[in-house]
């Protein structure tokens, strides 16, 4: 096996209690109940309130006398005003418990609410790696995307300004329970199935590969078996939208990756990945299939043995090659991946003007947190590069 180093001295922090099976949400009621809570506080997003998933969940809680606020109104990369907002309210709502429940913008949203809803600290204050300093309210989540895994990390991700995206990291904000239900996701458009689906992908990729001083074993196995049961059900996930296998593998591919990037932070990727969902509102999970097989190619020029290992995990048909030719065709097969998944290819297929190209680089440059992590480093020139091939 690759590893980056021969004796590690790492930390590992996830979720206390992983709740995973089909119909697990019926269950949601008896779990808050025995956690003695009163008053439950819902943050999700309008579009689960319109497919009737948040009336059910609230008639699960009604039927037991459980009283609960529900705030929809978290959107993709959501704005500080909105997190405030629904922290707000939380508050004079007098919650117990914050749920989460949603893709990856309701339950980064949820973990913020269940910091800020104790008024021991402000937004502007915690922005940044390792800057809470105070407690959270207990926290549930329950993804219904497989991709973010965010139900298993110490990150939430903040739009300031117009376009700015900004991290909150700190091991506080991991959930007390996260429950997976793989029957949530069986109704999930192909083409977010598909990008959230790559996205979970890339978490495992850039967790196996990190230069983090952290990177360490049990991220390096949970990334390997991340993208051997991603790499498998995908394609049927995102053409047989119904195949509830499939659909265990991909929630379980995504919880996998995103506990493994939790404690092995991700890179380029991602860094490059943001300033496009900032300034043109591409989902998070296509940003990122835009640009990775591009910054993997200019990874395995200079460092090709991480991306050599993982890629059979991910398509079994690579083992027979060698070397940087093994990295090489890896690179390929995720791009192709893509494609038939029916993903766009191109930035210019999703209306980003070469003239813009510039002004995306010198914000991806802006991504410190996450550059520090690629195997290869970048400087301005290289990024600008990168997105003209991924133009």
């Amino acid at each position: 096996m690759h590893t980056q180093k021969k004796n590690p001295d790492f930390n590992f922090n996830t979720v206390a209690s992983i709740i995973f099976r089909p119909g697990a949400i019926n269950d949601l009621a008896n779990i808050v109940k025995s956690k003695k809570f009163k008053k439950i506080f819902l943050v999700t997003d309008q579009g689960l309130v319109n497919i009737g998933l948040i009336e059910r969940v609230v008639n699960i809680f009604r039927k037991q006398g459980i009283q609960i606020g529900v705030f929809s109104k978290i959107v993709a990369d959501p704005p500080s005003e909105i997190i405030e907002e629904a922290s707000r309210q939380a508050i004079e709502y007098n919650s117990d418990v914050i749920i989460g429940i949603g893709g990856g913008s309701s339950l980064d949203s949820a973990k913020l609410v269940a910091l800020l809803a104790l008024q021991q600290e402000s937004l502007e204050q915690v922005y940044g790696v390792g800057n809470i300093r105070g407690k959270r309210l207990p926290l549930i989540l329950i993804p219904t995307t497989a991709g973010t895994g965010s139900e298993a990390t110490p990150v939430a991700i903040v739009t300031t300004g117009k376009t700015t995206k900004i991290g909150v990291v700190s091991p506080v904000i991991l959930p007390d329970i996260a429950i997976l239900d793989p029957q949530l996701t069986l109704g999930l458009p192909a083409n977010i199935t598909a990008a959230t689906g790559i996205d979970a992908m890339v978490h495992a990729i850039e967790a196996y590969a990190s230069k983090s001083i952290n990177n360490n074993p049990i991220s390096q196995n949970l990334a390997t078996k991340a993208l051997s049961l991603l790499g498998r059900s995908i394609l049927t996930a995102v053409h047989s939208g119904n195949d509830i296998s499939a659909r265990c593998d991909m929630l379980l591919g995504s919880l996998l990756a995103g506990q493994a990037f939790a404690n092995s932070p991700v890179a380029a990727v991602h860094a490059l990945a943001y300033p496009i969902g900032g300034h043109y509102h591409v989902p998070h999970g296509l940003s990122n299939a835009l640009v990775l097989p591009h910054v993997l190619r200019f990874n395995i020029e200079k460092v090709h043995t991480p991306y050599e290992y993982i890629a059979p995990f991910a398509f079994p048909e690579l083992s027979k090659l060698q070397g940087q030719e093994r990295a090489f065709a890896f690179c390929e097969a995720l791009a192709n991946l893509s494609k038939e998944c029916g993903l766009e290819q191109k930035l210019r297929d999703v209306n980003i003007p070469i003239n813009s190209l510039e002004e995306l680089a010198k914000e991806a440059m802006g991504q410190n947190r996450l550059l520090v992590n690629n195997p290869r480093e970048l400087n301005q020139a290289d990024v600008l590069n990168i997105y003209n091939l991924a133009w």
